[in-house]
């Protein structure tokens, strides 16, 4: 008899008739009523009211009826918590029960019923569960612990689970050991600053012990854990990787994909010449070949991790082509993939194979396929050049099978290739004009457009070819209108004389009868360059064009490596860091790949670390676009909701703790106030009550301060020369430059904006990230005029700390979006510290004394400043500029002592001592801090300050 029975009753008076069989006398009638209120609780008819009934149930020696009455007992504990106490008697007996099975379902049983009440009962008998001599007991309970470290955390840690759960990891019973390293690592998740899991080489040696014992998912647990592990030198990294290898060739997928990422991981420290490194890379294409023969979704899930693991080390699968070749019962989204990973392994060594492949694709029947086929021959022909005669041919032969939608792809990567080989194979633009009449998509057509345009010289009937676009120019769209303007206004300059009246025709329909302003605004420009110069506008339109390079859909190195740590995760699916798309991403820690072992860089070199940094602490490479797209890309970009233009830092904070509790807005811990300070916590940046100065500071104050960081600086804070933060090669043209600088109380960010397109650029904006300290835009971005090409223009944009805060890597990074006509642009770019530093930033004398000893000494932080051959008054002096004050000097043995203080606008306090040998150009830098954070970027303010 099947269990469908107990789904099928709909009688009236249900509850009363179960209440009565769940009291009766007999063990079989009892079972059966219980599995009949499962049953019902199982389609969502309320059975709470049975709740003591079912409970009463719970006393008995029946492993099966016991299991229903605790699934019973999970779901309604909530909605009857003080019921559910009732229950707690016999859960603290089952956890001394002799059978190891119902001891396990008791203490599992109480992790899912989340009620505080009851979780207070629990800490006894998990305690005693941990201990338990029983593997399967010990294993269930290490899970319990994280499941009540999700309810109540603080009761977790106070009952000390956390350290039971740390010996777990060296038990004898591999099972236990992947448990508790799972647990571990769930609650770390939740809590990235706790280091629990800390993991050395001895319990590294005992990971990898258990992990060839445990079930597949508690390798994959381990394997996770050691990927986060930093290995001390790269012996200690080859002994790791030998003894995971073997993972490799495991039936599961997923230890598969964890073992291949604790490798990619490690490699990072082999140096590439030795023996090992070269049999690992052979090792590594075997497993990712065979994830190849599973199913289509683990196949996608594997070529999606594969064309990481491509762009990171293309050698593991450079002879594997063949694997890659498309079959036809493929579905679609596999056969996409594996086009664009044969593109990435594409070389002179293989290029016939794969193009005879891709000519194969080209005659397919399904559209999207043989589009991207056709793509795939332009981008061998631009990736490897040796081929680039073959692959035109090939698409000429397509062309010639004039089937629609191949001829208008193949035009448009006949374009690209043009660009990427000029004056190499125009020999087939005759071919191409014969196919004018069959385009109708707007990209082939001005891709064709283009060419016409550009190689106008060499085609006779080009004006006619041109004409013949323009009868129906309002019907087509931009891109196309946009094309042929600057096509005809290229042939006007090499052919003046026959073109006249389409140059004007053009002009007009572009200027006149358009309402398209981007259209209009590069019409308009054409007019002028050609009726004041036409030897201008002829050097402008017919200019050397960049060559485009080969790979343009890489993904950023630095988000390249973070994904690298997340493979065999959903980030390696969607190539993007978690933080892009996990909801609620504070837990969300970026992960980056261990330095090269034996990488030559000298000490010169921009990425080593500075003086008296320790190398833990070096900052990490700016992440680009990648990392930005999390925030950005769900921001409107709209002007900024504009806070107080400036906000003067010289306004007196009521009861803000002096000593910085500010950390809470900017490390999110719970440090409170200094206990001497009577621990008020920091008021949120936002409660800064802001005086305004009157007038907007794009107006006569900008030219009144020189804000381009010239002569009339008032608070004379140094400003660092503009640098190159977004290059037009990478935001369609506009090349972004700029600096920061702080005068009389407000920040501005200074931008030069150049436009290096051949388009005008307009309706600018612009949109800041959450950062560590609040900065964000206090007006819109003003460009009042539309940005012509080849044309700058300076701006300052007014900066205020009001702005969310969310603690960045490194501490003083600026993730920016800005949006034009064309695009929105994602970078980044690091603010000096000095520009946070306040005007009100000189303590007291008997304060800084009793700071100093209030902080402890395990915040200080040390650093060397060289080769600075000022004296100490004109240290002094120089710093005072920037607001960092000196409150006291002293002469010790023939030193200089400088006492210091300077405050950050979320009223951090930062207490210095600076000390001065005369005749020696090396001076000594004592930081003490509430945030040591900090300290490392004080440290390089007080460096650019001294020596610019």
């Amino acid at each position: 008899m099947t269990d469908s029975k107990y789904f099928t009753t709909t009688k009236k008076g249900e509850i009363f008739e179960l209440k009565a069989e769940l009291n009766s006398d007999k063990k079989e009638k009892k079972k059966e009523a219980v599995k009949k209120v499962i049953a019902s609780m199982t389609v969502g008819k309320d059975v709470s009211a049975l709740f003591p009934d079912v409970v009463n149930c719970m006393q008995t020696d029946n492993l099966e009826l016991k299991k229903l009455v605790y699934l019973y007992l999970m779901n309604y504990a909530k909605s009857q918590p003080d019921m559910a106490i009732m229950a707690v008697n016999t859960f603290v007996k089952d956890c001394e029960d002799p059978n190891p099975l119902i001891r396990a379902l008791a203490v599992r049983t109480m992790g899912c019923i989340r009620v505080d009440k009851i979780t207070e009962y629990l800490c006894e008998p998990l305690r005693k569960c941990l201990k338990d001599e029983d593997p399967y007991v010990r294993k269930t309970a290490a899970v319990c612990v994280a499941k009540l470290h999700d309810i109540n955390a603080q009761l977790v840690e106070d009952q000390g689970f956390l350290d039971t759960l740390k010996d777990l990891i060296s038990d004898s019973n591999p099972m236990v050991v992947a448990n508790a390293v799972a647990a571990l690592s769930e609650i770390a998740e939740s809590h990235p600053s706790s280091n629990l899991l800390d993991l050395n080489p001895q319990s590294i040696n005992k990971l990898l012990t258990a992990l060839n014992e445990c079930t597949e998912w508690g390798q994959i647990f381990i394997l996770d854990c050691l990927a986060n592990y930093m290995p001390k030198d790269d012996r200690e990294a080859q002994s790791i990787c030998e003894r995971v290898t073997p993972r490799l060739s495991h039936a599961n997928s997923a230890v598969v994909l964890s073992a291949v990422k604790v490798l990619m991981k490690f490699m990072e420290m082999l140096s590439k010449d030795l023996d090992y490194y070269g049999t690992l890379l052979k090792k590594l294409a075997p497993p990712l070949v065979t994830l190849l023969s599973a199913e289509p979704e683990l196949q996608y899930v594997a070529l999606r991790n594969i064309n990481l693991i491509v762009q990171k080390r293309p050698e593991i699968l450079k002879h594997e082509m063949k694997v890659f070749f498309v079959k036809y019962n493929d579905p679609i989204y596999v056969k996409l993939e594996k086009l664009d990973i044969m593109i990435r392994l594409a070389s002179q060594a293989n290029i016939a194979q794969v193009l005879a492949e891709l000519k194969e694709y080209a005659t397919e029947v399904d559209v999207d396929f043989v589009r991207k086929a056709v793509r795939a021959i332009g981008r061998c022909a631009i990736k490897v050049e040796q081929s680039a005669e073959r692959c035109v041919s090939t698409l000429l032969d397509l062309i010639q099978t004039k089937v629609n939608y191949v001829v208008q792809e193949a035009i448009v990567v006949i374009k690209d290739i043009f660009r990427k080989y000029p004056n190499k194979y125009e020999s087939v633009i005759a071919t191409l004009c014969e196919n004018l009449d069959s385009l109708d998509e707007p990209e082939a057509r001005a891709a064709m457009i283009w060419i016409v345009g550009e190689y106008a010289e060499r085609i006779d009937n080009a004006d006619e070819l041109l004409e013949s676009f323009l009868e129906g120019f309002h019907d087509e769209s931009t891109q196309v209108q946009l094309q042929l303007l600057t096509a005809i206004v290229k042939l006007f300059l090499k052919k003046p004389t026959e073109t006249q009246e389409l140059v004007q025709q053009v002009l007009s329909l572009a200027t006149q009868d358009s309402d398209n302003p981007d259209l209009r605004d590069r019409g308009y420009i054409y007019w002028r360059l050609l009726s004041t110069d036409p030897v201008a506008a002829k050097e402008v339109v017919l200019a050397e064009k960049p060559l485009i390079s080969e790979e343009t859909d890489l993904i950023e190195p630095t988000l390249l490596d973070e994904l690298i740590c997340y493979i065999g995760t959903l980030a390696s699916v969607y190539h993007k860091p978690p933080s892009a798309f996990v909801e609620g991403s504070r837990g969300v820690v970026h992960k980056s790949l261990p330095p090269r072992t034996g990488s030559s860089e000298s000490a010169e070199s921009p990425d080593a670390a500075p003086a008296g940094v320790q190398p833990s602490e070096q900052p990490a490479v700016i992440p680009t676009q990648g990392d930005l797209l999390g925030d950005l890309l769900n921001l409107d970009l709209g002007p900024p909701v504009s806070g107080p233009p400036i906000a003067a830092s010289s306004v007196q904070m009521g009861a803000v703790d002096l000593l910085g509790g500010g950390l809470d807005s900017l490390l999110r811990s719970d440090v409170g106030g200094s206990p001497a300070m009577g621990g008020t916590g920091f008021a949120a940046p936002s409660t800064v009550v802001p005086a305004n100065l009157g007038a907007p500071l794009g107006s006569g104050l900008g030219d009144l301060f020189d804000l381009t960081g010239g002569v009339g600086t008032l608070s004379g804070s140094y400003v660092a020369p503009k640098s190159v933060w977004l290059p037009a090669m990478k935001a369609k043209g506009l090349e972004i430059s700029g600096t920061f600088s702080r005068q009389v109380g407000s920040i501005s960010m200074d931008l030069l904006l150049t436009n290096k397109a051949l388009q005008v650029m307009s309706d600018f904006a612009i949109q800041f990230n959450r950062n560590s300290f609040g900065l964000a835009p206090a007006a819109p971005l003003q460009v009042h005029t539309p940005l012509a090409p080849n044309q700058s223009v300076e701006i300052s944009l007014p900066l205020n700390t009001v702005g969310s805060v969310m603690k960045m890597d490194p501490l003083n990074n600026l993730q920016v979006a800005v949006k034009n006509n064309i695009d929105v642009f994602y970078f980044s770019t690091l603010y000096p510290l000095h520009i946070l530093f306040v005007e009100d930033g000189k303590m007291e004398r008997q304060m800084f004394l009793a700071t100093w000893k209030d902080i402890p000494n395990e915040n200080e932080a040390q650093f060397q400043i060289k080769e600075c051959p000022l004296n100490a008054d004109a240290v002094s002096n120089k710093l005072q500029g920037s607001n960092i004050f000196t409150i006291a000097k002293r002469n010790v043995e023939g030193q200089d002592m400088l006492y210091q203080s300077l405050k950050l606008t979320n009223g951090i306090w930062v207490l210095a001592e600076l000390r001065i040998q005369p005749g020696n150009p090396s001076f000594t830098l004592s930081l003490k801090c509430r945030a040591p954070e900090v300290s490392q970027h004080i440290y390089q303010a007080y460096e650019t300050i001294l020596k610019n």
